[in-house]
């Protein structure tokens, strides 16, 4: 059957706005791709972690562990700590789903929630459809796949203070994400410095020294979330 205009025009759509995710996403897998090299990975396996994961900070942390020779049990709980943000924000999403959203549609949507996709997907003007996010995840995951791919393959041709700067990349792109919303919302505003506050007690304060990265994530995140739902009620 011959998919509508509606849901072609969504996918389209969806490929536009996330065209600057890829291009981001492209150079810091690359880094990736780098350090998966450096520790004996090749440049197929790399990309097979990036397909099956597409997690930035997760794959890194993994790589780390890796590279150590820790075990499977001690990689699997750090990397699932590390990324349970990402059920928030299926959560959060999940709210604004288009009601032609199918059950199983939902968990091929599920498998491209990154911080970058779900925050272009949330600032989007209405419901997200399902084409809409196939669309928004095609061109990331093969960005962030391709690159890892690339990244490993020609490890040994960039000098070092390059491979150093792709690890910042993907954090620039997602503040240039967070800035036009943060203009228009004081709401936003609000929340993110909550959540930078918080962030910054939790990494300099002794007290909280013992939490993981992935545990203060999601605290900040349920902490400053939840305080800008009390602070600026959404009406019904």
């Amino acid at each position: 059957m011959a998919l509508s205009h509606e849901i072609k025009t969504e996918f389209r759509q969806g490929l536009k706005d996330g065209t600057p995710i890829a291009l981001g996403y492209f150079a810091v897998s690359a880094a990736f791709g780098i350090l998966a090299a450096g520790i004996g990975l090749s440049p197929s396996i790399a990309m097979l972690i990036s397909v099956t994961n597409l997690t930035s900070a997760g794959q890194f942390a993994g790589l780390t562990l890796i590279g150590g020779g820790s075990s499977l049990l001690e990689i699997g709980v750090t990397v699932l700590i590390i990324n349970l943000r990402y059920l928030l924000m299926s959560l959060s999403l999940s709210q604004r789903l288009a009601p032609s959203v199918k059950f199983y549609q939902r968990f091929i949507m599920a498998h491209g929630i990154t911080d970058e996709i779900f925050t272009v997907a949330s600032l989007k003007e209405g419901a997200v459809s399902f084409g809409y996010m196939l669309g928004l995840m095609l061109l990331p995951i093969g960005g962030w796949s391709l690159g890892t791919y690339l990244g490993a393959a020609v490890t040994n041709l960039l000098p070092f203070f390059l491979q150093d700067a792709l690890g910042i990349a993907l954090y620039g792109m997602f503040i240039a994400l967070l800035i036009p919303a943060i203009r228009q919302s004081a709401a936003i505003l609000v929340v993110v410095v909550i959540a930078i506050a918080l962030s910054c007690l939790f990494f300099y304060c002794p007290l909280f020294a013992h939490l993981s990265s992935g545990a203060a994530i999601i605290i900040c995140t349920v902490i400053s979330a939840g305080l800008g739902a009390l602070i600026f009620p959404k009406e019904e």
